[in-house]
């Protein structure tokens, strides 16, 4: 058998520099995709963590997989509402910068 050497601790700084990574690229990008992308890393980064709690908590409940399971939904439909309007604005504005679309006139 196999014993693991790594610890809660190694889980939370890899979430934690995932949630940056994420962070910086949802507040410096332009691209409105790539700001989507920048969102779907931090929520991630939220996952490991509960994953990761719920390895070194107590893994005989399973509050931590049912969150990341409701995440995952969110993030998933995150990603179509966040594409679709994207395509919206693609098509309105010709630009996916959102620098550029400071108006939203109907």
């Amino acid at each position: 058998m196999m014993v693991s050497h790594v610890q809660l601790s190694h889980y939370l700084v890899v979430a934690a520099l995932l949630f940056a990574i994420g962070a910086f690229g949802a507040l410096t990008r332009r691209n409105a995709v790539a700001v989507l992308m920048g969102v779907e890393l931090m929520l991630n980064a939220a996952n490991l963590n509960f994953v990761a709690f719920w390895r070194y908590v107590d893994p005989t409940r399973l509050e931590g997989q049912i969150f990341v399971l409701i995440i995952i939904t969110v993030a998933a439909a995150e990603a179509a509402v966040g594409l679709a309007l994207v395509l919206n604005i693609y098509r309105n504005f010709g630009t996916v910068e959102v620098d550029r679309v400071n108006t939203l006139k109907g």
